[in-house]
């Protein structure tokens, strides 16, 4: 199995909102998760810290993730425990009043591989060397291209088109979307929007596909983002299964 994860402020934001990880335990289970924090005053970045840093406390203080029913559990149980943290710690900050953060989450066990998300940060799988798609966005154009008030070619660039319906700090109950991931994927690819505003789908297949290392291709990519623009922070969580593994 290789893993590798990067972040990178941009070439506009003066300070980096987003937080990524990747971590593993002894029985070959793995958590990538990418946060993308919003909020004034750096608020943005510490909510994005509090998601990932639960995550991570929680998951290193789990002998195992358990089934694939209690890896669902174990997901409803973390965006709740977050929500709440970010709430309080608004509370304590009225300050960072409005911050928030989107999660982009995978569960990857030798038995089953589960997805999860809140907000705009996007889930894929590599498949026989194809990128798809798994998280759905939970943006007002998605909701609107969903009832048909627009085409997915209008929702790209429409001017509100990063306007979200869902995020951690924002909603109170929370509710997390998640995904049963077939487990016979070749990759695990998670990112901000900060790549896929910038990077279309097929140039990150493409790039995803070539014969460059795993920290090469991840570089490559927020490379391409800073180059057309880098209007945003840009976040990568990559895993890549090796033959032989399961």
């Amino acid at each position: 199995m290789q893993t590798f994860y990067m972040t990178d402020a941009g070439k506009v934001r003066t300070h980096n909102e987003d937080s990524v990880i990747i971590v593993s335990n002894k029985n070959n289970e793995f958590i990538l998760a990418v946060a993308d924090g919003m909020g004034g005053h750096k608020a943005g970045e510490i909510a994005s810290n509090i998601a990932i840093e639960h995550i991570t406390q929680s998951f290193e203080s789990m002998e195992s993730v358990g089934k694939k029913e209690e890896g669902i559990d174990w997901l409803r149980k973390i965006v709740k425990e977050i929500n709440e943290k970010i709430f309080s710690y608004t509370k304590e900050h009225p300050e960072s009043k409005g911050m928030g953060t989107t999660l982009v989450i995978a569960i990857k066990t030798d038995d089953y591989i589960l997805y999860g998300n809140i907000g705009d940060s996007s889930g894929y799988v590599i498949k026989n060397e194809r990128l798809q798609k798994v998280t759905k966005d939970h943006t007002l154009v998605n909701l609107l291209v969903s009832t048909g008030e627009l085409t997915p070619e209008q929702a790209k660039f429409h001017p509100r088109k990063n306007l979200l319906t869902r995020a951690l700090g924002a909603n109170d109950p929370i509710e997390i979307d998640i995904f049963d991931v077939d487990n016979s994927i070749n990759g695990i690819f998670l990112c901000s929007d900060g790549l896929t505003n910038m990077v279309a789908d097929d140039q990150i297949e493409k790039v995803l596909n070539s014969k460059s290392s795993i920290e090469e291709q991840v570089e490559k990519l927020i490379k391409k983002s800073n180059i057309r623009g880098g209007t945003d922070n840009i976040s990568i969580a990559y895993l890549k299964k090796e033959s032989g593994d399961k």
